[in-house]
């Protein structure tokens, strides 16, 4: 990845995606990341190409005009963070259980809000 700034797309009502989000922001120490919500006019221009009912069925990242969505967009994710390459390299080495990974926790985002006691108004730092 180049040192660009990436745009991570979340959805802004979903506690759970705006605490995860909050942790990858707290990793992200030279400020690589730009949180953007989904339901946002920003939001709505970058996923363009993307149907606007499908657009909550994951989060995104754009990087250069290029949108990579759910699991396929992790690999990215980590190798833009400091010291995140070789987890990099351990999700780009299997895609099909990234992806799998990612649609269990999409799909249980409800149920881990509660385990962990998050809800809708939890915060980004940044």
């Amino acid at each position: 990845m180049a040192t660009r700034q990436l745009a991570v797309l979340y959805d802004r009502d979903c506690g759970f995606c705006k605490w995860a989000l909050d942790k990858i922001l707290a990793w992200d120490r030279r400020r690589r990341l730009r949180p953007v919500a989904i339901q946002s006019e920003e939001g709505d221009r970058l996923l363009a190409a993307i149907p606007t009912e499908r657009r909550l069925e994951s989060w995104h990242l754009v990087s250069g005009g290029e949108v990579k969505s759910a699991g396929a967009a992790a690999p990215d994710l980590f190798a833009a963070l400091p010291c995140g390459r070789p987890l990099a390299a351990v999700l780009r080495s299997a895609p099909r259980l990234t992806d799998r990974a990612y649609r269990w926790v999409a799909e249980h985002r409800d149920l881990l809000a509660r385990l962990l006691r998050i809800d809708a108004s939890c915060q980004l730092r940044r």
